[in-house]
This record gives structure tokens, C-alpha cells and sequence, in this order.
């Protein structure tokens, strides 16, 4: 069983967008899709097959009032418009609706992490959990914590599943994948520094104590999980496609012409590994 795993990054996730845009020109099928975080909603539309969808939430929709900014912490408490983004926009009567129906009959296991506020665990929400109109999953995974609020689903509160298991590869090998394909938007060689502003994450985040400890060993954790992928490039098992370079973008970027830019380096990159990710797709 092949996977695909796709980590998070915010407006990095550009890059995403582009070699999932990739995956769809090339007929690309996966049994199973596991993603966190922007990662997570950028494969709903590859499972949909709504080439440019992602780049257009990337790119083109990124002035809407509601979509980030101060404006949206003020109104809603959250810096990212989660509820504009995910249930104003991508619901069936939205600017850019997801077609759910497509996506539930893909035939892809489909799985998205978020991280319990109150354990910090990470959870894996299915995707015959998701209703249709109602994309509260995605807003959970993609609440970062401090910038958003946490997401209510089932009486529990959600963070960012890039707080606890930012790739979750090794997930994807436990519910049965043989082999997995990684879109990263960071380099491979990225070396993660300690959490900024933990003193100020504390007091934020009192209430959330476990959570604070996964901000305050997450570059370990991460640090960890990519010399993990190494391995498993170097055993066969594990086929990657990252950036070179970020191109001075981050989270929260909002220059149009740079975000552009990195979902075209995207598809670059992708026509020139197109040949050998298809030899190790097809073994």
C-alpha cells in the first residue's frame, strides 16, 4: 500500500499545492493520505481533483477581509479566518467550494492530525467523519496555538496537529503502508530551532499545559522525524519532494508574486523528479 504524507507550513504549503497539482496531471492514485495542518486541506482537493484549487487559496484569495490578518484576530480571536476559509468558502455554497462528494469516493484512507489541547496527543480524525459543509477537522488541524483558538469536535478542544506529530509518517506505516511519498514545504536538510516566546506561549496557553510542551520539544521532535525520513529514503521506502530553498517565505506570508513563485518552483521540481518518483511509484 503506497501513502502519501503532507506536513503543514501555512502559506508554505504553496509548494504543497504544486506537487499535488503534479500528482493530479500525472493520474496519480494513492491508497492513503495522511496531512497536517494546511497540509491536510490541500489533499481534500487533490482527492477531489480540483487542480488549482490549492493555489488559488494560496494565491489569489489571500486579500479576502475574512481570510488572515489582525482584522480576523480582532473579529474572530483567530489570526487565520479558519471558519471564512474552511466553512464560508469551501462549503458547497462557497466562493471555492470543495467537492465533497468526489472526495469522499476517491478511494483514498484519508486521515487528518490534530493535537488535543487538553493531552497534547496527536488525534487522526477519518475521513468518513467529515460531513458535508461542515470542515471543522480542518479547521482543528490548521489552529495554531496562541494565533487561533482552539476547535471544539466532540466536546474536545483541538490545536494544530503540527504540535504533535508534525509528519506523520510513522503513522502512515502503522495503519499498513509499505511505502510512503512526503511532501515537504521546508528543505530536507532544515534544522528546526527551539520555540520563540515560550514565556508569552505560557501565559497564552495556560489552560493547555500539555500542549506547551509540545511547542516548548518541538524541534527535537521534528528534528527527529526528518532524520527518520532519511532512513527511510535510503532503505527504498520512503520517496520525498521539498523545496531547496523557502524564498523568504513563512507561515504568514502574504506577497502574492513570492507565494506565485514557490508553487511554480513546485512544479519545476516536479517535472524534473517526475521520472524517478514514477519508477519508485510503480515498484
Amino acid at each position: 500500500m503506497t501513502g502519501l504524507v503532507v506536513e503543514g507550513g501555512g502559506m508554505k504549503c504553496a509548494y504543497t499545492a504544486g506537487i499535488l497539482d503534479g500528482f493530479l496531471d500525472s493520474g496519480i492514485h494513492f491508497d492513503y493520505a495522511i496531512g497536517v495542518s494546511a497540509g491536510a486541506s490541500c489533499i481534500a482537493s487533490f482527492l477531489a481533483g480540483q487542480k488549482d484549487r490549492n493555489r488559488r487559496f494560496f494565491v489569489d484569495h489571500i486579500d479576502d477581509s475574512g481570510y488572515m490578518g489582525f482584522s480576523s484576530l480582532l473579529k474572530s480571536g483567530s489570526f487565520f479566518g479558519l471558519e471564512y476559509i474552511y466553512m464560508d468558502m469551501t462549503g458547497s455554497k462557497g466562493k471555492d467550494p470543495l467537492d465533497y462528494e468526489k472526495m469522499m469516493n476517491s478511494g483514498t484512507d484519508f486521515r487528518i492530525v490534530a493535537t488535543d489541547a487538553k493531552t497534547g496527543k496527536p488525534h487522526y480524525f477519518r475521513k468518513e467523519e467529515i460531513k458535508k459543509d461542515d470542515y471543522r477537522f480542518f479547521m482543528a488541524t490548521c489552529a495554531l496555538p496562541v494565533m487561533c483558538k482552539p476547535v471544539k469536535i466532540y466536546e474536545r478542544e483541538f490545536f494544530d496537529g503540527g504540535c504533535s506529530d508534525s509528519i506523520p509518517y510513522a503513522k502512515a506505516l502503522r495503519d499498513g503502508c509499505d511505502k510512503i511519498v512526503v511532501v515537504l514545504c521546508r528543505p530536507l536538510d532544515t534544522v528546526r530551532t527551539p520555540q520563540k516566546y515560550m514565556g508569552l506561549i505560557r501565559r497564552k496557553l495556560k489552560d493547555y499545559p500539555e500542549t506547551v510542551k509540545d511547542l516548548l520539544h518541538r524541534h527535537e521532535s521534528y528534528n527527529d522525524q526528518l532524520r527518520g525520513l532519511k532512513e527511510l529514503v535510503e532503505e527504498g521506502k520512503a520517496y520525498v519532494f521539498a523545496p531547496e530553498q523557502n524564498l523568504d517565505i513563512n507561515t504568514y506570508t502574504k506577497d502574492k508574486k513570492k507565494l506565485q513563485s514557490f508553487y511554480d518552483l513546485a512544479e519545476s521540481d516536479y517535472l524534473k523528479k517526475e521520472e524517478s518518483f514514477k519508477e519508485f511509484f510503480s515498484k
